[in-house]
Order: C-alpha cells, then sequence, then structure tokens
C-alpha cells in the first residue's frame, strides 16, 4: 500500500531465511483483513510503502536449521503474530504478547511467499495436504476465525449464555460460529446487512437485531428480559460499538472485545456502574489453533464461508474496494 486507497501488486525481493528459528512457505492463500481498511481509508497511519497482509496458510518451502517442529512439504498456518510457544506469556495464553513476537502484517502475506519467523512456534501443520475446498476455512484460523473464538472466549460464552455480538464483518460472524461451538444457548446478531444475517442465521444465530446504538441496547435488553445478555463480543472498534457492548450487557455479565479499537475512550463511571467484566484486545490465535485446525479437518465447522470473494492476487486492489465498499465480506487472495 503507497498510501490510502492506493494498493499495488508488484515484484519484491524473494524471502529468505534470516535466521535459523525461520521458515519459507510458499502462500496457498491469503486475504485482505477488515484491519487493513484502516490505513487504507486513512484512518491509521503507516510507513508508505508498507507491504500488506498477516492471514496465510500454505506449504513450507524452506526451513532454518533449528527449525524442528514443521518440514518442507507440510502444508501450515500460522498465526499473524510470530510467537515463540515457549515464554511465560505464551504459556499461559497470551501469544499475542509474546515477549518475542513479531508483527507478521510488517512481512507482508499478501504476497506468494512468505518469512516466518519462530517457526516452531508459529506454525502447525494440517495432517496432510488439504483438498482444496478446505483452504480457504484453515485460511480463516490464521486470524479471523481465532479472533473470533477468542471474543467468545473473553465473553465467556457457553451452555445457558445469551450472547450478542456486535459487528458483522468477519470476525463478528465467526464470533457467531464460535458462541455455537461453545454450546451458548441463545445468539442475538447485529446486523442490518441481509446476506450477512443469513450468515449468521447459518453459523448458529437465534436472533438479529438491526438496530444500533442506544436502540440496539434497547432491542438486546427487550430480548432478555430488560438484563442485557451474559455475554457480549465486540468486533468492530469503534466507541459507538464498545458502548452499545458494554451497555448490552447484564451486570455480572462478560464483554470480550476483539475489534481494533480506534478513537475509543470508556468512562469510568460508566464503567463503574456497568458491574462487567470488560476483557479482550489482539488475539492469542495460536492458542486457538490445534483446536481449530481439528474442527475443520474433520468438517464440524465450514468457517470459510465468509470469504464471499476470490480474487487473484494480482486483482488485489479490487478486493480492498470490495471490502471498504461493503459490497464482500472478506475477501481471499489466491497467489
Amino acid at each position: 500500500m503507497y498510501g490510502p486507497g492506493d494498493v499495488r501488486v508488484e515484484e519484491r525481493a524473494a524471502p529468505r531465511l534470516v535466521e535459523p528459528t525461520d521458515a519459507i512457505i510458499r502462500v496457498s492463500a491469503a486475504c485482505v483483513c477488515g484491519s487493513d481498511l484502516w490505513p487504507y481509508r486513512g484512518i491509521e497511519e503507516m510507513q508508505w510503502p508498507a507491504p500488506m497482509g498477516h492471514e496465510y496458510a500454505g506449504i513450507v518451502e524452506e526451513v532454518g536449521d533449528e527449525v524442528t517442529t514443521v518440514e518442507p512439504g507440510q502444508f501450515v498456518v500460522g498465526s499473524f503474530w510470530a510467537t515463540d510457544n515457549t515464554c511465560e506469556i505464551c504459556r499461559a495464553g497470551y501469544h499475542s504478547a509474546c515477549v518475542d513476537r513479531v508483527p507478521m502484517g510488517a512481512l507482508g502475506a499478501q504476497a506468494d511467499r512468505l518469512r516466518v519467523p519462530l517457526a516452531d512456534g508459529t506454525l502447525v501443520a494440517t495432517p496432510d495436504i488439504p483438498p482444496d475446498d478446505l483452504v480457504a476455512s484453515l485460511l480463516s484460523a490464521s486470524d479471523v476465525l481465532g479472533t473470533g473464538w477468542f471474543g467468545a472466549v473473553a465473553a465467556e460464552a457457553g451452555p445457558g449464555k445469551t450472547v450478542a455480538v456486535v459487528g458483522d464483518g468477519a470476525v463478528g460472524l465467526l464470533a457467531v460460529l464460535a458462541a455455537e461451538q461453545l454450546g451458548a444457548e441463545r445468539i442475538i446478531a447485529m446486523s442490518r446487512h441481509a446476506s450477512r444475517q443469513r450468515l449468521a442465521r447459518e453459523f448458529g444465530a437465534t436472533d438479529i437485531v438491526e438496530q444500533r446504538g442506544d436502540a440496539g441496547v434497547a432491542a438486546i435488553k427487550e430480548l432478555t428480559n430488560g438484563l442485557g445478555a451474559h455475554s457480549v463480543v465486540e468486533a468492530v472498534g469503534t466507541q459507538e460499538s464498545m458502548m452499545q457492548a458494554i451497555h448490552a450487557t447484564r451486570p455480572g455479565g462478560h464483554v470480550g472485545f476483539v475489534g481494533v479499537a480506534h478513537g475509543v475512550a470508556l468512562d469510568g463511571m460508566d464503567l463503574f456502574w456497568s458491574l462487567a467484566h470488560v476483557h479482550g484486545g489482539p488475539a492469542p490465535v495460536r492458542r486457538f489453533l490445534p483446536e481449530l485446525i481439528d474442527l475443520i479437518w474433520n468438517r464440524q465447522i465450514d468457517p470459510g464461508k465468509v470469504f464471499d470473494l476470490e480474487l487473484p492476487l494480482d486483482e488485489a486492489a479490487t478486493g480492498y474496494r470490495a471490502m471498504d465498499q461493503r459490497d464482500a465480506i472478506k475477501v481471499l487472495l489466491r497467489p
């Protein structure tokens, strides 16, 4: 990306092994993330030009001398953070704050080949080379599925719970799927777009709320005997979405926030009187990857449905425009 709205596909130097803990993969599929739209819209400053993309799945081509858990020829999925998986923070399940973490977006996964640092702690191999119809779902595990899953876990979605999801992008929709998998009794998806409402219902939503802001909060309270939801996932990252999430949560309930926050400020007294547990941040996707890959491999979930537009990598700019204009939920790029 050369600046807001300016996406170009060009030749870069081929990635090579830098550290003995690196791997080089040939990317089978990459995609455009909702967070990529912040700089695209000029809301987030970057050092231009910037390589783009942090979601990836593909075939290992080469590994450094110290890599032991993956080998050339394997199909792998990795998180949007490269992590060692051994530090105290990783062992506690918060890989996205690994003391050695490397942001994969800085390396640019929207490409045909990619260097993955800390390969042993970052990459998880599938049991075999997947059939083509599983690739999109496996790619989703790299970020949006893992992020939606963390949102639902942080919100303590589970049996007997009513879960509300604020946001109908790929992360929000997959938070619906996660809540269903975690056993939630009732799942309220907040969306005013028919195609996204249909997908939310496919993923397990029992109710749809089209209103936003205070009206959206009132609608959720009406569905929950005036109390609010036990669990609310915030998957947007704006002031309105965060306040909608907190206000829609019943006292003692849990908010899991995974939208990348821009311009969000919480009033201390507002939070104080909510009596809500608030937890979230950048998802520790690596924590969930083995479980998510297993669910996908055994065809128990089909998160790849969030990709409603597939393009060759050469047409990445078209993909960005489609997501920016909400013509697509999520765009898959095939190198």
